[in-house]
């Protein structure tokens, strides 16, 4: 008999990637250029030319049998240095090989950090909006994910309603900043409160609550800003890494966790997360990707288009008349729909080819989100299907 469970989650595709079916089929039928497609977070910017040639070079010059064989099942040493290496230069931590993993991806870093510090029954906490696929992430696991609201003023960690949420059962709390879907950066305040609230709560409940902190856009930040690091304002952090945006290699499926050295069994958790990857079938990311990674650990894609982008739309959206927080990073924007219900908004938005996101999945009704990687030459050309949208629908 086949699993129940899975079977019914076939009815509840994502609607992002359904949008994005679409997408593509409406292009198919009128010319993709004329597809004003804001479904998919597929980065839109090439790889940079040294990771190219650093995996050319491999394919060309490296002895094939030790290339392609299997990688130590925490990950290849020389690469978990690099890495290690590089964090504690970018952020003044003190990391080392023992305390990285290298993933497939930010997701598989996820899971194995979830499985890690929870057990079945366990209270994970997220902030809305948040990144949808979190519920399988968790629910996988046999915790349960509680959504903190949204603060809809700036995106920001609504405190009020994170301390009502708090009790003695939740194990971790699972943060993504720069944030999908609001391009929000949570600030350096922000933070601090978060670890001083999660110090006081876990000596309160006399046991650990980690933070698990979801960072796949750290490099996508706008206004000559950074991205605070998360783990130097808390011991038990668990930082999820994937190079897919900062390198544009989402198809390698490239990711790491770096486990604070001051978390607690700080020496056992890489360890586990090899246990974890016997038990899940993950078993190591690519040996390619992860040696090419390491030689361009410190470099990035060229992502300024994406403020570019951002700039765009944001002063278009806004003097249309939506009402939107400027996003501080990622290429997302998420403005507020022009009706409570952001589904209709979305599919009345399909009538002229533009391609939303209604925000009910993210946990915070009444917004949409469009993902802004795609060509600047598009970006300008959908504006005044916007306004012609915003004016012929809804009055604008």
């Amino acid at each position: 008999m086949i699993n129940e469970q899975y079977k019914a989650m076939l009815g509840g595709k994502s609607v992002i990637r359904s949008l994005s079916e679409y997408a593509t089929a409406r292009g198919a039928a009128i010319g993709y250029d004329n597809v004003f497609d804001y479904s998919l977070g597929n980065p839109s910017v090439p790889c940079p030319p040294d990771y190219t040639k650093t995996v050319i070079d491999m394919y060309e010059t490296a002895e094939p049998v030790a290339l392609h064989g299997y990688s130590p099942s925490l990950g290849i040493p020389s690469v978990r240095e690099t890495i290690a290496d590089s964090l504690n230069r970018r952020f003044g931590m003190d990391y080392t090989a023992a305390h990285i993993f290298p993933t497939t991806g930010a997701a598989g870093a996820l899971a194995h950090a979830l499985r890690a510090v929870t057990k079945p029954g366990d209270e994970v906490i997220t902030f809305a909006p948040y990144f949808p696929e979190y519920q399988p992430y968790v629910s996988g696991t046999g915790a349960y994910l509680t959504v903190v609201p949204a603060d809809t003023d700036n995106f920001q960690i609504n405190f009020d309603a994170f301390e009502a949420a708090l009790g003695p059962q939740t194990a971790a709390v699972l943060i993504n900043t720069p944030n999908n879907p609001s391009g929000a950066v949570y600030s350096e305040a922000t933070l601090r409160r978060l670890a001083e609230i999660l110090r006081a709560r876990q000596a309160e409940y006399g046991h650990d609550i980690f933070l698990i902190s979801d960072e796949p856009y750290r490099e996508i930040v706008f206004d000559g800003g950074e991205q605070p690091y998360p783990s130097k304002y808390y011991d038990n952090t668990l930082s999820c890494y994937s190079w897919s945006k900062s390198l544009s290699l989402p198809g390698e499926r490239i990711g790491y966790v770096a486990v604070n050295p001051r978390a607690t069994d700080a020496e056992l958790l890489v360890p586990m997360f090899g246990q974890i990857s016997r038990g899940t079938g993950h078993n190591c990311p690519s040996s390619t990707a992860q040696l090419a990674v390491a030689r361009v650990i410190d470099e990035t894609s060229d992502l300024s288009v994406y403020e570019t982008n951002m700039n765009l739309l944001y002063d278009a959206l806004t003097s249309i008349g939506f009402d939107v927080v400027r996003p501080g990073g990622t290429f997302y924007i998420f403005p507020k729909a022009l009706e409570d219900d952001a589904t209709a908004f979305c599919m009345k938005a399909k009538d002229y080819d533009l391609i939303l996101v209604p925000s009910e999945s993210f946990g915070v009704p009444g917004y949409f989100r469009m993902a802004y990687c795609i060509d600047t030459e598009k970006v300008k050309r959908s504006i005044p299907v916007l306004e012609r949208f915003a004016r012929e629908v809804y009055g604008l």
